[in-house]
This record gives C-alpha cells, structure tokens and sequence, in this order.
C-alpha cells in the first residue's frame, strides 16, 4: 500500500511538472519555440483553476468578511511583486500587477470596480490618467514662453475680391510648433510603485464538511497615481478592485516565481487561494459601516496590530468552540 501510495505521488509530480515548468525549454531548437506547447501536449492539457466547490448558504453556520493588506515590502510576498524590471526576464515572468494591466487593457479581464463592494463598474479609459501621465517640465514652459508666436500663431485676415465685391476672408494660421521630446516629462506607473494590495475575503463555517474555510472575493493594488510615481511623500490609492473569482483563469495562466524549485512555478491563482502570503487584517464588517481600524484605534500602531490580532484570534476561537460540547 505504501509503494502504491509513493507511486501515486510520484505521479502527481510528474504530471505538475509538466504542466507548470516552462513549456518546451529543453526541446526548442530556437529561443522562440520557449514556452510554446507542442500539438500533443496542447491536446493532452487540461490546466485550469480548481473550480470552487458550492456552498448552500443553508451549510454557512458562520460567517464574517475581513479585509486585509498585503505589504510587498515582506519577504514572504515578494513572489507577488517580482519582477519589476521586464527587460532582464523571459516572458513568462511577470509581476501580478502587470499582469492585471496587461489583460485589464486587453479586455480579458473586464470584472473591475472602482470600490470594495462592486457597485460602480470601471473600464481601462476610465483609469488610464491614474496609469500615464504627461507633463512639461519647467524649462519646457520658459521655452514656450520666449517663443510664444511659435506655439500659438495666430490667424490673420485679407481683403479678397469675390465675383466683383470686397470681402474679408481670414487666413489660416501656420502650424504650431511641436515641443521638443527633451521638454516633457511622460511617467508611466509600474510594477515597481506598487506598495501592496488590498484584499476582501470571507471567512466562513461549512457545516456540511465541518471546517472553516476561507474564500477571496476582490483584490486591489494599492500605488501612488502615476503623476505623483517616485515621490516618496505621494498619497497612495485603491487604484481598482477585482472581482477575484471571475479573473481566476487569467491568473491561472500566468506563474509566480518558485523560489525552491523553478521548474514548478505556482499559478497566482494558487498562491492567493492557498494563502501563500503575509496580510494584516485592517478592516472587518461590523455594525458602524465596516469603518477601519485605525478609525477607532487612532495614531497607535502598536494597538492596531493588537486589534487586528484580537479579530484573527475571534474568528480561530469560532471554529475551536464549535467542537466544546
């Protein structure tokens, strides 16, 4: 039984290993043929996410919904914010911000929210000026400034005979000079600004199997606007929200840096869903309009901390109470 059990694992990892490494890195004859699947292994290929299972709301006996940061800073969450430099990495390597944006512009992903609880939808034109911005530095403007006529021509006007009468016709003005590339600053917000995320997950009590469970609902980068990218003092924002079950399979194609074994990478699907990571509880729902922590617990961190403690430790004891008889 033993054997039969340690073939069966073997197993497993053979068949993830071929799902998950690189696809044909060890038989591409040229560098384009990396990360291209063959015929046979596109027909054999049966890699989607693991569907949830249902859950009746009748089976929930308990249930409570938690809202937490991740702080890409931490060790344990680089594999989220990694890498943030492209131009070193093959393609298949991508931080999870570029590939929201990525597939949020190529309208694969069409589930986003300008807030926590899904009530106004948002599309990539509506956020674009929060991803790019464009301005002309100072030297520009002087420059604009000496050479004013240039920029701004202005239309002139000409007595003209038409069919025997003196008319005024104007005379359109000459084109306008264009700024050179030196004199305007173009900011582009990346994965390197991004300062965490923001998640809303729901825990709950499944009667039915008897266990508490957790269930991720939306996700959201939290990053300065991309005017105010670089400036150490900038605000940050809640740039958007994603609806997290309906981006699961965009998220399932795209790997997360294994760092003990790079022929497996993991799915950032599975990473969030199995909780591979370090968040701070920061808010819960409660009766005061789901209102933060530090809302009531002001300019003490220390007691922050402590508060989002209590709230883990709370929902832990539900689950430990529930087999005291």
């Amino acid at each position: 039984m033993k054997i039969r059990n340690l073939l069966l694992i073997a197993f497993a990892v053979l068949i993830s290993a071929n799902s998950f490494a690189q696809s044909n890195l060890l038989n591409a004859k040229v560098p384009d043929e990396i990360g291209k699947k063959t015929p046979a292994q596109l027909i054999s290929d049966n890699d989607k996410p693991l569907p949830y299972g249902y859950v009746h709301d009748r089976d929930v006996l308990m249930g409570k919904t938690i809202w937490e940061f991740i702080d890409v800073d931490e060790r344990i969450n680089f594999p989220l914010y990694y890498p943030i430099d492209t131009a070193f990495v093959g393609k298949e390597r991508r931080s999870l911000f570029d590939v929201l944006i990525k597939n949020i512009k190529s309208g694969k992903i069409t589930e986003v929210y300008s807030d926590d609880y899904f009530n106004i939808k948002k599309t990539y034109k509506d956020m674009e000026s929060s991803f790019s911005f464009v301005d002309t530095i100072p030297a520009g403007k002087d420059y604009i400034n000496d050479h004013y006529d240039e920029f701004y021509p202005k239309s002139t006007t000409q007595r003209v005979k038409v069919n025997g009468k003196w008319v005024t016709q104007e005379v359109p003005a000459a084109p306008a000079a264009v700024l050179d590339p030196q004199y305007i600053n173009k900011k582009e917000l990346d994965a390197s600004y991004i300062s965490g995320y923001k998640i809303k997950g729901y825990w709950y009590f499944d009667k039915r199997q008897g266990e508490l469970k957790y269930r991720l609902l939306a996700l959201c980068p939290v990053t300065p606007e991309a005017r105010d990218a670089g400036n150490d003092n900038a605000d940050v924002i809640d740039l958007f929200w994603v609806y997290f079950p309906a981006v699961r399979d965009v998220l399932h194609e795209a790997k997360a840096f294994n760092d003990k074994n790079s022929a497996m990478p993991i799915t950032f699907d599975h990473l969030l869903n199995s909780r591979r990571f370090s968040g701070e509880i920061y808010k819960e729902e409660n009766v005061y309009g789901d209102r933060e922590i530090q809302q009531y617990m002001k300019d003490n961190s220390q007691m922050q901390l402590l508060e989002a403690e209590r709230i883990k430790e709370k929902i832990r004891s539900f689950e430990s109470d529930m087999w005291n008889y």
